[in-house]
């Protein structure tokens, strides 16, 4: 089992190695929820997100058992790149074997510190043992991204650093996959303040961690696709698990509605961008998923911030259909040299943005004097767009959910 000496070890060996991330306070997220909240900004971490710190205290705490072949570990992203850091660190090489679903820009940043990619499996499990596989044939060291004990020590420091930051904190909620993260900052919190409450926050697509608590002993579970693919894991690692059962309060599971707005809500008003798994924390907090008590110090581990720039871009544009900020709708409207230009003039008026406007005048189901006219608008949000359409409604235009929308618009 780790012990606090074993993540204070681990502090000393990683000390100048990684970078201590910041803790900061968050005015909007407190008001909102009723706490003092406060941010642990692992996605400033080298390469992006904690795994480093794991990787780090493994990869140099065992440097004299790793020959010239090197080291290999799978992982969907972030493990890869935090072993890539560590062992340049160390000056060895390094072999990441990745799923084969993990993201291109994933795959050339783990290549760009360093380490050589190999897609294989389907999921991570699978992954992890075609890597041990080869670890066995080609003498090279595995390292795992959650179920070794150097591995769970070196993310314990960030329990360290958290309470070293704040003293009394009332709560730690840090999210879960193979539990490696949640395990180490837990040894360390209850140690060093046994009534400080751990929380871990899992993707409703792949409740493994909920899944074991429930059963008392780690279970396979179905993955569904999730934005959270770094806590996207079938199953709970098996040194992991009675350091969860044992030292943390619970853990919660959030939907991918809450995990989408919690990554437009990290940008927006704190300026932080967080992949979907490190913005589970804050999902669980805004989406009421967990009880806080008021004015309690509440600490949320944003644990990476590696996301694809493609996937980025539907996310926040998701999220921003789901908070209501972007409306789509059909407007039908006599033909005429100035019936568009009324129309547009009044979603001007009202405040509206058009991103995008598409018209048709020779539809089958369109009377010759018609014309159909599909508007996507940005606005403040619902009581915005509520507001635009009653002026639309006064002004005479009946207004339809666009093609394809599965819900009345406003009013």
């Amino acid at each position: 089992m780790v012990s606090l000496a074993d993540i204070e070890q681990a502090a000393s060996l990683l000390r100048g190695k990684v970078i201590r991330t910041p803790l900061i306070y968050s005015p909007t997220f407190s008001e909102q929820s009723g706490a003092e909240v406060y941010l642990k900004l692992e996605c400033m971490q080298k390469a992006g997100s904690f795994k480093v710190r794991g990787a780090a205290t493994r990869i140099l705490s065992r440097r004299e058992e790793i020959g010239k072949a090197g080291v290999i570990a799978a992982s969907a992203g972030n493990h890869a790149q935090g072993v890539a850091v560590a062992a340049s660190m160390a000056g060895v090489h390094a072999t990441i074997v990745m799923p084969e679903w993990v993201s291109l820009s994933k795959q050339e940043a783990t290549e760009g510190y360093g380490a050589r990619v190999l897609l294989r499996g389907t999921s991570l499990e699978e992954s992890i043992a075609h890597a041990r596989e080869l670890s066995q044939q080609q003498g090279m060291v595995f390292i795992h991204p959650y179920d070794d004990p150097l591995v769970i020590a070196g993310q314990g420091t960030i329990g360290l650093e958290i309470l070293e930051d704040l003293p009394d904190a009332g709560m730690i909620l840090a999210p879960v996959g193979g539990g490696g993260l949640i395990a180490g900052i837990a040894v360390a919190g209850k140690a060093l303040r046994p009534g400080v409450r751990i929380v871990g926050v899992q993707a409703a697509a792949c409740p493994s961690a909920y899944e074991a608590l429930r059963s008392k002993g780690p279970v396979t579970v179905d993955a569904k696709p999730s934005i959270a693919d770094g806590i996207r894991v079938k199953r709970t690692g098996t040194e992991t698990y009675p350091l969860l059962r044992d030292l943390i309060e619970e853990v919660v599971l959030v939907e991918e509605t809450a995990l989408l707005d919690a990554v437009l809500a990290l940008l927006e008003r704190k300026k932080v961008l967080a992949e979907g798994a490190g913005a589970a924390p804050l999902a669980a907090l805004l989406s009421g998923t967990i009880t806080v008590q008021p004015g309690e110090k509440v600490v949320l581990v944003i644990s990476g911030g590696n996301v694809d720039a493609f996937l980025l871009t539907r996310i926040l544009k998701k999220s921003l259909y789901d908070t209501g900020r972007i409306q789509r709708l059909t407007v039908c409207t006599e033909e005429g040299a100035r019936s568009l230009p009324a129309l547009l003039a009044l979603v001007a008026r009202e405040g509206a943005v058009i991103s995008r406007i598409d018209q048709e005048r020779t539809a089958p189901d369109l009377p010759l004097h018609l014309m159909r006219v599909e508007l996507e608008l940005e606005v403040r949000g619902p009581p915005h767009a509520e507001r635009m359409y009653t002026a639309l409604s006064d002004a005479g235009y009946p207004v339809l959910p666009a093609r394809g929308e599965q819900k009345d618009p406003p009013g």
